[in-house]
């Protein structure tokens, strides 16, 4: 199965399409773990607060690459955060809108679980002088987060991987990782025997933009 996947969470933006296939034993599908992933082609580019004019180029290139029109796109996977508001909005109403225009499914997995592997800790860029966080264990699964908070706060292990803009104040080493195709898919592929899950994204913090509460006075 042909899987378009991507992730407008973090400053870079990650488009990639892999190829997913399952091999029969006995006339049973093999356990989603076992799954063989190829991705066939990537984008990870340096987009700031330019997803919304990157995104769509993005998947068009990645496309032509491998050979693919939309229509043969058998499922998508969004990464759903944690991220800033505007960014993660950009990449989870794109998968939404291209599942709903060519009918097909949409899995929506924790952007953290797509950096690194293994036993780790991740951290990325929450802004306002805060990371994201998560931990995992040997076997990849996550146990602790994710959450945001003040480096110096957060409670993270070794070896820690993401952002590496942090080390000092973490007062750790960060070995530099970022979300990537394979990694989005690796996080997915347990999912795919399952019904998808409504998106919702992952923001853990209330936007900054609010409602005024204060009522102008109307011109006479």
């Amino acid at each position: 199965m042909l899987v378009l996947a991507l992730d407008t969470a973090t400053p870079t933006l990650v488009v990639g399409l892999a190829e997913v296939t399952s091999t029969r034993v006995e006339g049973a599908l093999l356990l989603p773990a076992q799954r063989t992933v190829e991705v066939l082609a990537e984008r990870a580019l340096p987009s700031g607060n330019r997803h919304a004019e990157l995104l769509t180029p993005a998947i068009r290139e990645v496309l032509a690459e491998g050979g693919v029109a939309m229509r043969q796109v058998d499922s998508f996977v969004v990464g759903l955060g944690p991220g800033p508001f505007t960014g993660l909005r950009v990449g989870v109403v794109t998968a939404a809108a291209l599942g709903d225009a060519i009918g097909t499914t949409v899995y929506g997995v924790c952007s953290l679980d797509a950096v690194g592997d293994g036993a780790r800790s991740v951290v990325t860029d929450a802004r306002r002088k805060e990371v994201h966080w998560a931990t995992y264990g040997a076997d990849g699964e996550r146990l602790t987060g994710p959450g945001v908070d003040r480096p110096e706060d957060a409670p993270v292990t070794d070896p820690v991987v993401g952002d590496v803009r942090f080390t000092e104040r973490l007062g750790r080493e960060v070995v530099a990782a970022e979300v990537t195709t394979a990694g989005l898919l690796r996080a997915a592929v347990p999912l795919f025997d399952r019904p998808p899950a409504a998106l919702e994204p992952l923001y853990l913090r209330r936007p900054d933009a609010v409602p005024s509460v204060t009522r102008k006075p109307v011109s006479q």
